[in-house]
């Protein structure tokens, strides 16, 4: 199973979990409710999958890496209590609150989300003083004296023991109060969620060259060599502010992230050669529709690894501008309710105080909303984006009812309306400059390699991607249709996935 097959499993298993009948009970009780264990080599995107289900489900999300537990911080500190049986008094031991257990009240009540996920790494490193006490948490979510609250599905994670010293096997007693899950590194499921994640175009190209360099584990004389996928995500993201500095990336940076001597020393080469094609093969122009046919020529010459590159230079860019895009669409959209809200407030004769009140109130409302996710471990990167845009632009309205000098009626709201429509003039004008853009980049390519693998690496872009996929099915994209005929992409559906896995890169 992959990363991605997981993923679904996981997001069907808590949904079902999450299931309450119409006394509002949960459908699967709490003793049934099997913990997921999920067992992979590390850094294969375990914990990134969690933050994606929370927030996919709008649920909260807990994490804790069970390596660092003693008895005493997962099931709590005793402390002698004073009790009175049939009239004697004796000394009796509690015990406090599991710290894991306090943390998910905390998350509760500082994001006002009752249901979520207790996600607890390395469950198969546990202490040996806390192991027996597993068995009683896994079947019955208790650590200590102390439940987990109702509404709260357990996952678990751990390494196999070929790569973690400290694993502990468990038991057939144990294992049969789990749900496994064995999972592997897969670079076609990680593709998919590298490009949801801008991962650069560098990394990508590379990996497409050499699938095999993308997941490595093994010892060698000079200890253990490793490359995770984890690795190549933080190695994509360091290579990115290394370029906003203009620090040059050197052997020795990129050796930190891929602790395996040959294919850092091989990236690094490559990672050289992609900034020169950047600078030999111009994407702002070529995207402007202004490339000379010189620069044609030289593509049409280039080797398959150089012309990969130019074109996984040329997605990334298009690929950017269509993600921004859509998120503007969001936003748009989002911005509908709050403001319909307002005008109907200005038309019911509403003052300019009482309708600022109502815009500071959405404002507030909105970013309350905002930081219950934060909280709740259960907000997206592009949703804060979204979502502070959004907050930021009712506070604007806010300011600017306020200021405009209208006392009742609709002129209060006329500010507000024309900051919204010069936001929806902007987004049309966008959305015209990335059409443009993409006609561009379809012209190049079917001038420069034809219908040849170039176009196939293009078109499958712009089917799987899915801000791509979106973006073309809102605006049309006669090249893509004119290609998709062509191509008979929509039957061939997954074959042109096969297709390019199958070119000899």
């Amino acid at each position: 199973m992959n990363i991605k097959e997981a993923k679904n499993y996981i997001k069907d298993t808590v949904r079902i979990y999450l299931k309450k009948d119409e006394e509002g009970e949960y459908r699967v009780p709490v003793v049934r409710q099997r913990p997921i264990f999920l067992l992979g080599a590390p850094g294969i995107g375990k914990t990134a999958v969690m933050e994606q289900i929370a927030g996919e489900l709008g649920i909260a999300l807990v994490s804790y890496s069970m390596t660092h537990h003693t008895r005493q911080s997962a099931l709590g500190l005793p402390y002698i209590m004073h009790k009175e049986y049939e009239g004697q008094t004796y000394d009796v031991t509690e015990y406090t609150m599991s710290e894991i257990i306090a943390s998910i009240y905390d998350v509760m009540a500082d994001s006002g989300i009752k249901e979520g996920i207790l996600f607890l790494d390395e469950i198969n490193c546990v202490s040996e003083t806390l192991a027996p006490s597993m068995l009683q948490f896994l079947q019955y979510k208790v650590f200590g004296r102390h439940r987990v609250p109702d509404g709260w599905v357990i996952v678990t994670a751990g390494n196999p023991p070929e790569y973690n010293k400290s694993v502990r096997e468990f038991d057939v007693v144990t294992m049969d109060r789990l749900k496994i899950l064995e999972v592997e590194a897969d670079y076609k499921a990680w593709r998919e969620y590298a490009g949801e994640r801008s991962i650069h175009a560098a990394v990508l190209n590379y990996l497409d060259m050499k699938k095999d360099d993308f997941y490595q584990v093994e010892t060698t004389v000079r200890g253990r060599s490793y490359i995770t996928a984890r690795g190549w995500e933080d190695l994509s993201g360091m290579l990115a502010l290394y370029e906003e500095e203009k620090i040059p990336v050197e052997e020795s940076l990129v050796g930190q992230y891929l602790r395996n001597d040959r294919v850092a020393k091989e990236f690094t080469a490559y990672y050289d050669l992609y900034c020169k094609y950047k600078d030999d093969y111009k994407a702002d122009e070529i995207l402007g529709g202004i490339v000379s046919e010189q620069v044609k020529e030289k593509a049409r010459k280039a080797d398959f690894d150089e012309r990969l590159s130019l074109m996984g230079m040329l997605i990334d860019r298009i690929r950017q501008d269509i993600k921004d895009n859509m998120l503007g669409a969001e936003i748009l959209h989002e911005l509908m309710n709050p403001l319909r809200a307002l005008k109907a407030k200005a038309e019911s004769g509403a003052g300019a105080e009482e309708l600022a009140a109502v815009a500071g109130q959405q404002s507030s409302a909105r970013q309350k909303a905002m930081e219950s996710l934060r909280k709740a471990g259960a907000l997206s990167e592009r949703e804060k984006r979204k979502d502070r845009y959004i907050v930021r632009f009712l506070g604007d309205c806010e300011k600017l009812i306020r200021i405009s000098g209208a006392e009742e009626g609709m002129e209060v709201f006329d500010p507000v309306k024309d900051k919204f429509d010069a936001l929806v003039a902007t987004y049309k004008e966008d959305t015209g400059t990335v059409q443009e853009k993409l006609h561009f980049l379809f012209t190049f390519v079917d001038d420069t390699f034809g219908s040849g693998n170039e176009m196939l690496l293009l078109m499958t872009e712009c089917t799987v991607q899915a801000d791509c996929a979106k973006f073309i099915g809102m605006y049309g994209c006669e090249d893509y249709q004119k290609h998709n005929e062509e191509m008979m992409l929509t039957e061939r559906g997954a074959g042109l996935l096969e297709k390019i896995e199958a070119l000899e890169l």
